[in-house]
């Protein structure tokens, strides 16, 4: 079977790199915290998410609507089942050498790698090998078929004379083909792009992008009317929504995102291993109060992992609903009793609870404040851990965490995205330490492409039942801006690539 993107390579490029003039040069965007790492092949952030796609291409690029186009790839052939073929385009890394097929060997081998430790490993292991048959062609043949590879492949090429030197740094001195190159890092404080005039899309515009790190929400919004800043995008406050939106002087995107908002059980802990346990304390997650009060219903109530759009959703599907009695009961079958003092404990001992989140977010902080109230008085001894977002998360990583609030950028609509790395044992972002056979079983199926919207709403009914993760909403996109900044099209994911023409 021969296949090839739907659209030309040079209409692609039209509707990619035209947009109406800019009536400025440079650009001011305020982000909420820092990028950890720039290399694509170990990013794990929002904001490095967002600069890698400035700074790096891939063979493929996700459109508006999140489907695959030519990206450093001008094309590709699917023979069978399990073989692609890729053919790249001329195109130069920002050192000025060129990119070749063995860049992307290097690039998707080291991904493979298990010692470069990447979060994007399980997206990529049905790559039994790939190969480059010349300077301009890649061959991709896989160990089974594999639905949503194209999706994938949009990860960042690195030069592999670079990144393969010794002392080498990719993940503080990127270097990529993108049409943005990193200008000055200042840690904590701002990311410095300035535009490559030899992108082979044609140079940007744009001749700078600063990303501007300020934690607090208020103070992004607040420097935005002082016009510190010229864009802002979730998250964003509700109330400093509803200030902005009432400014003529801002454009101001309001969308569906693509996007979750969840508390993470840590099913390795011991206290939370028991599934029963797990509804039992869900039912004391006020979820409506959350979202209407805390975030001013700016984001839609969700009640499983996938998209409402998404293959394999099911509206039919219910969590466990907020309601402090229930809880008790289910607590109280599980040998948790209640005492004259209120507190529950088993065998002589509490039952003693912590929240985790960032502490950049105050809507997070507010969420686990008040999830506190009513577990304390629910008889539960909770606390509330709060920490800089890299501490938090690499505390969520580790497993050191009981229920932490978070946040996961989806980027790609496919539900392999969603739920395989999150919830396969097997999965590198699997957060929870969850594992369930009959899971594994369904998303594997679903990889393969067999009957995969039966296969993901079977996974999406144990894992509800299971609740290895609590999915308080489906965040909402919102991006407020100068209208100055006349080239920008939103899309759900927060890209910025719109700006740069």
């Amino acid at each position: 079977m021969r296949r090839r993107p739907a659209i030309t390579t040079a209409l692609f490029a039209t509707l990619l790199f035209c947009g109406a003039g800019h009536a400025q040069d440079s650009a001011r965007v305020g982000t909420d915290v820092d990028a950890a790492l720039l290399d694509p092949r170990i990013m794990r952030d929002t904001t490095a998410f967002r600069v890698d796609d400035l700074l790096f291409d891939g063979l493929v690029r996700l459109d508006d609507k999140s489907q695959p186009q030519p990206g450093l790839a001008t094309g590709w052939d699917h023979p069978d089942a399990t073989s692609w073929i890729f053919h790249l385009r001329d195109a130069k890394f920002h050192d000025g050498s060129p990119v070749t097929a063995d860049d992307v060997v290097y690039t998707v081998q080291t991904t493979l790698d298990p010692k470069t430790a990447s979060r994007f490993r399980g997206l990529l292991t049905p790559i039994k090998t790939i190969t480059a048959a010349d300077a301009h062609t890649v061959r991709i043949e896989l160990s089974q078929p594999y639905a949503p590879l194209l999706y994938y492949l949009e990860l960042g090429i690195v030069p592999k004379a670079l990144a393969a030197a010794p002392g080498a740094d990719m993940s503080a001195h990127p270097v990529g083909s993108g049409p943005m190159k990193l200008a000055e890092w200042k840690r904590g404080n701002s990311i410095a792009l300035e535009a490559n005039p030899d992108y082979w899309g044609g140079a940007p515009k744009l001749k700078r992008l600063q990303m501007v790190i300020v934690g607090d929400n208020t103070a992004r919004a607040q420097a935005l009317e002082a016009g510190d800043l010229d864009f802002i995008q979730s998250p964003l406050s509700p109330q400093d929504v509803q200030r902005l939106s009432g400014e003529s002087k801002f454009a101001h995107v309001n969308m569906s995102g693509q996007a979750l908002t969840f508390l993470l059980f840590n099913t390795g802990d011991p206290l939370l291993a028991n599934p029963a346990m797990r509804r039992a304390i869900a039912h004391l997650f006020d979820q409506t109060t959350i979202l209407t009060q805390i975030y001013g219903g700016i984001d839609q109530p969700a009640n499983e992992m996938l998209l409402p759009t998404s293959l394999g959703h099911d509206a039919a599907l219910r969590q466990p609903t907020f309601d402090v009695a229930e809880a008790g009961k289910e607590l109280a079958v599980l040998g948790w009793k209640r005492g004259a003092d209120g507190r529950l404990t088993k065998d002589g001992r509490p039952l003693a609870l912590t929240l985790s989140t960032h502490s950049e977010d105050p809507n997070r902080v507010q969420a686990m404040e008040f999830l506190q109230a009513i577990c304390a008085d629910a008889g539960l001894d909770t606390k509330v851990s709060l920490a800089d977002f890299p501490s938090f998360f690499a505390a969520v990583q580790q497993g050191r965490t009981q229920i932490a609030l978070l946040g996961m950028a989806l980027n790609v609509p496919d539900p392999d995205r969603v739920l395989y790395d999150q919830m396969h044992t097997g999965g590198g972002n699997n957060w929870s330490r969850y594992s369930n056979p009959e899971v594994d079983r369904l998303l594997e199926q679903g990889r393969r492409g067999e009957d995969r919207d039966s296969a993901y709403r079977q996974a999406e009914m144990i894992l509800v039942r299971d609740l290895p993760l609590y999915v308080l909403s489906y965040q909402g996109y919102q991006a407020f801006y100068t209208p100055t900044l006349k080239s920008f099209m939103p899309n759900p994911r927060g890209y910025l690539r719109s700006l740069l023409w």
